[in-house]
């Protein structure tokens, strides 16, 4: 590689020229002209194989339709062997389903005549119970009429003493009503006292002044005002209490509207409930998985499957999906209530499972994840419990109404969840029996239909009532009944809350009624007020005046008064003398009362349990009647159905066996002429199958046997020799083409490995080139690049100068100076040298474009370089080479000066 040839590639814009040059430095270009070369040698002769499989092609056509012809002539052979067997076979299927029938006719007659003993013994029952029940019914009719006699003194004595109770309280109450009375007028007296009292010193207090006439006109003037004002105070307390009156309306209509909302809100919380309940179990019904965590769990499922492969055993669960009901939807809700916290669970075989699951459920966003680690490899522990250890109880637990196909589910179940010792029930009494009266073993917990769970620790027996807020039945087998029953309960809410609208709506329609009626009964009572305070204000103007000028009252005015305040005093005294009466006659009244009410209370501590008696004598003879009567009844019907059904249908089925024994000998003669019974069983004789089959069959089997035949009219040898004869014709060849074939297709395997590994060199190449050009450049502190494209068949060069020179980088080598492009030149020329091999290399006047610095390290550098790569190098140059040192293997050789 000489200088100039380096310079030309150093100065060349073309990023396609130089890769060329670097594709032939590097001896890429000959490896690869020689794989396209053997590749199109194996695309021509994979070319000529497959023209000459293409000659024999229409043989090997003729040979698959000669043996599908042979294929079909065989067919029709066995389909004809088969045609006469099933004939075979349905003569004496139907031998067999006629004596089948008539077994099964005979057992039928037997079963009949077996009836008639079975309702004579009914009958005999039912007289027996009608006897003993009319026994016992005389005895017990006796025994009340003896408690009747007890009784009736008894209630006569009851009666009598509620009548004195009656007549007592009655007179207490009205003895009490009367001391009330005579109390409110004793304090009316003491308040008319006071008011005398006041009046007399008014009148004294009075300037007397006007005459006679001037006062009886004054009087009149103040009684007609005290009329008006009388009159304005009626007015105003019927309007005061017209306005309390609505007021109150008013209240209590909003206190109604008040309810009614909250009615509503109730039944609409409700019908959101129910229709996300909806929702819930449709989702459920569609995907039994979201009933066991919701959409979260889906998520979750979908993560675990992306990471299935960095799990040691694949986690288990939901729980819920792996189990199921036995015998019906009945145990649902026991079950839940047992186990509910385990449906959603997951289980894991070890901690680093666990950790991963954990990571799953939170890129799903699923918290709270339940995890439980449990061994995998551990047998079933249900077969493995002794009897001993398990509740001794008829009743089911929860481990015995389950079905799971997963041991390890019914591990956890048996392990964490107690499963074998928790018991189911019907109801609340049979549970608290179960948990606390019958004292069984190995109870852990009592779950009821209704929710309730019981248990006990020690001498501590706890219930805890149904949890309102547990929804069941995501174990039943069908959501459809829930659903219906949800969207009722929906209907029936929705009217309910339509009704409490209209009420509303009506409340409010009278409440704004009631509002504007208030508004104006608050007018009319304001317009009353200062009516009455005008009138008022009149009235005590006069009064005014009058007491201005009238003079004291007359003495005997005064006397009246005080003989009137004395008067009224000794009634006063009169009515509190009464009133220590009727104390009295009270104190005596109450305590009659208590004697009668004590009195009554012994007599029906008494009589009760002769009481007790009679109804629990009634209440048993009514049992015994209706038992007589039931009795009665099943005779009567044990007797009609002997007559009715049971004799006339063992004569019906009498003449069905003699026909069918009839028919049955006719079939076996008709049979015996086609094929004995020997052969058949020899043929595997016609066991499942019925008659009707095996007609079809050969319905079926001819059909097809006509319409196979007509197509083909060369026999089945004739066939087989024809294939032979072609088969011998084109096997060798067809043996030879195979071997090209496989011999090409080893080429071609061959030819795919070199190309993948010529590729891999290449990629090594391109690395290595950028690597030690790069290396080289910086001896001198500067760094570069060569990026090499084998699929756009290009090569460009970036060299980067020190930053005291040019901070950018510079992807042109002709942007760069004299003495830098012959060292970046020199640079590619040794990374070239480094990927080839030869014995010889020389480089001529490689640093006449170089300063003396670039020329120092350029020598260095190449000096250093042949030293370590061991071939001989031949260096010319035209400047001073007394920088390089002389060596062993370092020779130097200085030519003369040209003559002038």
């Amino acid at each position: 590689m000489t200088q100039d040839k380096s310079r030309e590639f150093l100065h060349s814009g073309n990023d396609k020229d130089k890769f060329k040059f670097f594709f032939k430095a590097t001896l890429l270009q000959q490896v690869n002209d020689l794989l396209q070369s053997i590749r199109s040698n194996l695309d021509a002769a994979n070319a000529l194989v497959d023209e000459l499989e293409s000659s024999i092609r229409p043989i090997l056509k003729d040979l698959k339709e000669l043996q599908s012809k042979i294929k079909n002539m065989e067919h029709i052979e066995e389909i004809s062997q088969q045609v006469d067997q099933l004939k075979k076979k349905l003569a004496w299927t139907h031998v067999h389903e006629i004596d089948k029938e008539l077994q099964e006719q005979s057992a039928k007659v037997e079963n009949y005549r077996n009836r008639v003993p079975a309702c004579q013994a009914k009958i005999n029952l039912h007289l027996g119970k009608m006897e003993d029940l009319m026994e016992r019914l005389s005895k017990k009719k006796t025994h009340m009429a003896s408690i009747m006699e007890k009784t009736s003194e008894v209630r006569r004595l009851k009666e009598e003493l509620q009548n004195h109770l009656r007549m007592s309280t009655k007179e207490r109450l009205e003895l009490v009503e009367e001391h009330s009375r005579k109390l409110n007028l004793v304090e009316k007296l003491v308040e008319k006292v006071r008011w005398l009292e006041q009046q007399v010193g008014d009148i004294h207090e009075q300037h007397i002044q006007n005459t006679q006439a001037e006062e009886c006109e004054i009087k009149k003037n103040l009684k007609g005002l005290q009329d008006e004002v009388d009159a304005a105070h009626l007015v105003l307390a019927r309007l005061k209490d017209e306005e309390n009156a609505l007021s109150d309306s008013l209240s209590m209509g909003m206190d109604e509207i008040r309810k009614i909302s909250s009615e509503i809100e109730t039944y609409e919380r409700r019908r959101r409930e129910m229709s996300s309940h909806v929702r819930e179990l449709l989702q459920h019904q569609t995907n039994k998985v979201t009933a066991f965590g919701g959409d979260r769990v889906i998520s979750l499922l979908r993560a675990i499957e992306r990471h299935c492969n960095r799990f040691k055993m694949p986690p288990i669960g939901p729980i819920g999906v792996h189990l199921s009901l036995i015998h019906g939807d009945t145990w649902a809700p026991c079950v839940e209530n047992a186990i509910g916290k385990l449906l959603n669970a997951f289980i894991v075989n070890d901690h680093k499972d666990s950790l991963l699951l954990r990571g799953c459920a939170k890129e799903a966003n699923y918290n709270h994840l339940q995890i439980i680690i449990y061994d995998f490899s551990r047998p079933r522990l249900d077969n493995r419990i002794p009897s001993k250890m398990l509740p001794q109880t008829q009743h089911p637990t929860t481990l015995s109404v389950l079905r799971t196909d997963n041991p390890t589910i019914l591990n956890v179940l048996i392990d964490l969840g107690h499963a074998e010792r928790q018991v189911l029930v019907r109801d609340y009494d049979v549970g608290k029996a179960v948990a606390f009266d019958k004292d069984i073993a190995n109870v852990k917990e009592v779950y009821t239909l209704e929710g309730y769970k019981m248990f006990s620790r020690g001498s501590v027996q706890t219930i805890l009532p149904p949890n309102k807020r547990t929804r069941t039945g995501r174990l039943c087998s069908s959501f459809d009944n829930q659903i219906k029953d949800l969207e009722r309960d929906k209907v029936n809410v929705e009217e309910h809350a339509e009704q409490s609208r209209r009420k509303k709506r009506n409340a409010e329609e009278e409440i704004r009624n009631l509002q504007d009626k208030l508004q104006t009964a608050k007018r009319r009572r304001l317009n009353a007020e200062r009516d009455l305070m005008s009138k008022q204000l009149a009235m005590k103007d006069v009064k005014d005046s009058y007491a201005a000028e009238s003079s004291p009252a007359p003495a005997s005015t005064v006397d009246e008064l005080h003989q009137e305040i004395s008067r009224v005093q000794g009634e006063i005294q009169e009515k509190q003398i009464l009133l220590e009466k009727l104390e009295v006659r009270m104190n005596e009244a109450e305590s009659k009362v208590n004697e009668l009410k004590l009195s009554f209370e012994n007599l029906c501590v008494s009589a009760n349990a002769d009481i007790d008696a009679f109804g629990e004598a009634e209440r048993e003879v009514e049992l015994i009647e209706a038992d007589l009567h039931a009795a009665e009844k099943g005779k009567i019907h044990y007797e009609e159905l002997m007559t009715n059904r049971v004799l006339p249908e063992i004569k019906v089925e009498e003449a069905n066996y003699q026909e069918l024994k009839e028919k049955y000998e006719k079939s076996i003669k008709m049979a015996s002429t086609i094929c004995p019974e020997s052969e058949l069983e020899a043929l595997g004789g016609c066991n499942g199958c019925s008659t009707d089959q095996l007609s079809d069959q050969v319905k079926r089997l001819t059909r097809i046997l006509e319409n196979e035949s007509q197509k083909y009219a060369d026999s089945i040898d004739d066939l087989r020799m024809m294939y032979e004869k072609k088969k011998r014709k084109i096997f060798r060849k067809q043996q030879t083409y195979e071997g090209f074939r496989e011999k090409l297709n080893a080429c071609q395997k061959a030819l795919d490995l070199r190309w993948s590994k010529f590729q891999r060199n290449a990629t090594l190449l391109k690395r290595q080139l950028t690597w030690q050009f790069n290396g080289h450049l910086r001896k001198k502190g500067i760094s570069g690049q060569i990026k090499v494209s084998y699929e756009e068949k290009t090569l460009s060069v970036e060299v980067k100068m020190p930053q005291d020179a040019s901070s950018g980088t510079v992807r042109d080598t002709r942007g760069l100076s004299g003495g830098e492009r012959s060292f970046s030149t020199l640079c590619f020329a040794l990374a070239l040298h480094e990927m080839t091999e030869a014995p010889f290399r020389a480089m001529d006047e490689f640093d006449v474009f170089m300063d003396a610095v670039s020329r120092k390290i350029s020598l260095d550098t190449l000096v250093d370089f042949a030293l370590a790569q061991g071939s001989q190098w031949i260096f010319i140059t035209p400047h001073d080479i007394s920088m390089v040192k002389q060596g062993e293997r370092v020779k130097k050789q200085q030519m003369a000066a040209p003559r002038s």
